[in-house]
């Protein structure tokens, strides 16, 4: 995004359609969270809970992840933020959250949001989504060959007839009608004071197999100073990842490792997947 409006630069139609449905508005903080987004403010309202604004400006796919993000709090109530209202002005779609409170979680080793981190993967796994897009839809990349043509110094060492098989059974491996929301990290955990966890952040969800999260939460607590077979082993006991079949989760790092490698991830974040599939792989 090239600018993240405030409140006073907001159009007046717009501005007049929040305080609409939220109402007068006392102050506007802006937030650092929906990077995605044009404006992403918390609006403060004398006497009642404040609101988080987000809003996007013309029809892209930052507007199609904002209205992801609408679908999502109406099927995942007490998980996603609770979606206050929503509305289309001119060339805007502007969507109030109900504000939550707190702090990201802490994955590292022996960390006490560890079991929060569970119970809301858990719930997440829980939640029917047939409705939305499939996963395996989203996933038809042939990312391997690519890093080989375009990017040989990271794909060199791999043996690449076989990641590509790999790669193509994960498609065989994704069924499922679960809810799934396949950008997971310490900051999309927000852990409240009073013992509430919530997610945020639910631009790219789809449907699959409940295992999925917890699969991408294994790499993010590998990032985070695990050992592999120790995030691995929280995994299997703490969450819904113990459903897959050791094949499923193989497949799912060679193709997330292809992945990220080609375009998803830092350059870090790329290499913890690669060490991870070529774990799985040995």
């Amino acid at each position: 995004m090239t600018h993240r409006y405030r409140w006073d630069e907001l159009p007046h139609r717009v501005r007049d359609v929040v305080q609409t449905h939220a109402g007068m508005i006392s102050s506007a903080v802006p937030a650092d969270e929906g990077q995605s987004s044009h404006v992403a403010l918390t609006l403060h309202r004398d006497q009642r809970p404040p609101v988080f604004l987000k809003g996007v400006k013309g029809v892209s796919r930052e507007m199609r992840w904002l209205r992801n993000e609408i679908e999502v709090g109406g099927i995942a109530p007490g998980v996603a933020p609770a979606v206050l209202f929503h509305a289309d002005v001119d060339d805007w779609l502007v969507v109030g959250f109900g504000h939550v409170d707190g702090r990201p979680a802490d994955l590292r080793p022996g960390s006490a949001d560890l079991p929060a981190v569970a119970s809301a993967l858990d719930r997440i796994g829980a939640v029917t989504a047939t409705g939305l897009p499939a996963l395996r839809d989203r996933w038809r990349g042939r990312w391997w060959h690519k890093l080989a043509e375009e990017r040989p110094d990271v794909a060199s060492g791999w043996d690449l007839n076989q990641v590509a098989r790999w790669e193509q059974r994960t498609l065989e491996l994704l069924d499922g009608g679960h809810l799934l929301h396949t950008d997971l990290h310490a900051d999309q955990f927000v852990l409240s004071d009073n013992g509430d966890t919530h997610v945020i952040d639910w631009g790219w969800p789809a449907s699959g197999p409940c295992w999925v999260d917890p699969a991408f939460m294994v790499i993010r607590l590998i990032e985070a100073g695990h050992p592999i077979a120790d995030a691995q082993s929280w995994a299997r006991a703490h969450t819904r990842w113990a459903s897959a079949s050791e094949e499923a989760i193989t497949a799912f790092a060679v193709y997330v490792a292809g992945l990220w490698s080609y375009k998803a991830a830092t350059e870090a974040l790329a290499r913890i997947a690669r060490d991870y599939a070529a774990w799985r792989l040995q």
